[in-house]
């Protein structure tokens, strides 16, 4: 038999929700064949039933207040200029449907949407900044434009906003103007890719180039996305700043160098012109903890939150609890893990689990939406096989898999919730079992349970209050217990 499970799921019975509360269980599923899509399934029993031959997994609950954890932000994707150039094909009318499906409780709720600052890999030819300016210095901004994709990209991140009142959009830089930087270019060119911000001379962060300006790149940005009604609630300077490829827009940034750069320039910049934006540090992988660590360190004035990829060799995502351990007040999360249609049917499950187990608040995929051929994208350099969670063809839209794996948490798990204390993942060579759970906003409690094994399992559920839950997960499946209030 399988050894038992025993994550703890704390709910504080005093300080549960007040206003109509369910009485019964409900139960939502996503499989790996697709038979199930959110679906509705049999809803877990109060007490104890008869698992049949199905092997049988034990889930305590302790009902108090000692185990609540982080607070969820939300969930959601990355809005690319793919992302942004498939949707606009759609008709109005399809378009505002997919809109709803995705932002709204009528489908994944999403509420939390990052998005590129100009060109990333997943934009269509030629790459762009928001002031180019034919690559002549332009130290005063005052060629600064958004653009047809920029003025595209703020309409879409605000029509969702429109739909989904709690949505957080967080915007991401691939690259500054050319003209910042010490090679002069956007891509093409992994030599020299930094900024020209005067760090690598003897002077230091400041004393020559462009620092002044890159502060101000974010302030006019951010100004003109509001203007059209997107509120940029934070941004990460630099996209995977330990990344220098010449493929694509990109740049390298020293850990000292964002920490001074936030310190002294974008962070004063922002509180100048009277914006509220949040800067995340970091925004790469999870195997250089220490690069968050000195910009927290050196910029905690203006950064309260820092921002993971999935992309280390085996990726540890216990990383973030011993990051939490040292940094408790600082907010984390998961920003980018990309969704190919070759990855297993429970990667997008994975990679949101993982991290709430460990104390994030958000996650987004890379990418939301793209085309049948999993773009537009840059003609060379980049991803070209970086699926988005929407497919856009022939004037339709189809969720892929990873979707509905990302949904089973977002629907049930809205901005408030609070993430409960648990332990008990366990693997084998043939599967294994992984769960999370939350206290809502209203007073139910959301249980996630992955189950990768090729069998149904049975799961028995008890809580310290007196309560029990039994009941089936389905094979090869995530499965969302929604649990009425106590």
């Amino acid at each position: 038999m399988l050894p038992s499970l025993v994550p703890l799921l704390l709910l504080s019975l005093a300080e549960a929700s007040p206003g109509k509360r369910a009485t019964t269980a409900t139960a939502y599923c996503s499989n790996s064949n697709g038979t199930y899509k959110l679906s509705s399934i049999a809803a877990p029993v109060q007490g104890t039933s008869s698992p049949g031959s199905e092997s049988t997994w034990k889930l305590n609950i302790d009902d108090t207040s000692s185990g609540y954890k982080q607070t969820i932000v939300g969930f959601g994707a990355a809005v690319t200029d793919a992302t942004v150039a498939s949707f606009n094909t759609l008709s109005n009318s399809t378009l505002q449907q997919l809109l709803n499906e995705l932002m709204t409780s009528a489908g994944a709720g999403f509420a939390l949407m990052r998005h590129t600052i100009g060109a990333s890999d997943l934009s269509g030819d030629p790459a762009y900044t928001y002031d180019d300016n034919g690559n002549i210095a332009d130290p005063s901004l005052s060629s600064f434009d958004l653009g047809d994709r920029g003025t595209a990209m703020a309409t879409m991140l605000a029509n969702m906003k429109s739909l989904q009142s709690s949505l957080k959009i967080f915007g991401s830089s691939w690259s500054p103007p050319g003209w910042m930087k010490l090679n002069g270019v956007i891509d093409g060119n992994a030599t020299n890719n930094n900024l020209n911000d005067g760090y690598l001379t003897s002077g230091g962060t400041g004393s020559t180039g462009y620092a002044s300006a890159f502060a101000q790149y974010f302030v006019k940005y951010i100004q003109a996305y509001a203007n059209l009604g997107a509120h940029i609630d934070a941004i990460t300077i630099q996209n995977e700043p330990l990344n220098s490829q010449a493929g694509y827009p990109t740049m390298y940034m020293f850990d000292y160098e964002a920490a001074q750069l936030i310190q002294n320039y974008v962070g004063p910049a922002l509180a100048e012109a009277g914006l509220d934006t949040d800067i995340w540090a970091h925004d790469d992988n999870t195997n250089e903890p220490s690069y968050a660590q000195i910009v927290i360190d050196r910029a905690s004035q203006y950064v309260d939150s820092v921002a993971w990829h999935c992309y280390a060799t085996d990726v540890d995502w216990t990383v973030l609890t011993a990051f939490h351990e040292t940094n408790p007040d600082v907010k984390q999360y998961m920003t980018e893990c990309w969704t190919p249609a070759s990855a297993a049917w429970n990667e997008a499950a994975s990679f949101t689990m993982g991290p709430l187990q460990n104390w994030t608040s958000g996650v987004t995929a890379w990418t939301l939406g793209t085309d049948d051929e999993d773009g537009p994208h840059l003609s060379t350099g980049g991803c070209a096989t970086c699926r988005g969670l929407v497919t856009i063809a022939n004037g339709g839209y189809t969720f892929n898999p990873a979707y509905y794996m990302m949904a089973q948490f977002s629907k049930f798990m809205p901005p408030g919730a609070v993430v409960l204390n648990g332990t008990g993942s366990y693997t084998n060579s043939t599967g294994g079992v992984r769960s999370v759970a939350s206290l809502n906003p209203d007073g139910t409690r959301a249980v996630v349970i992955q189950n990768t094994f090729s069998d149904d399992i049975y799961i028995t559920l008890s809580t310290n209050s007196g309560q029990e839950w039994s009941g089936n997960i389905p094979s090869e499946s995530v499965t969302t217990w929604v649990l009425p209030v106590v």
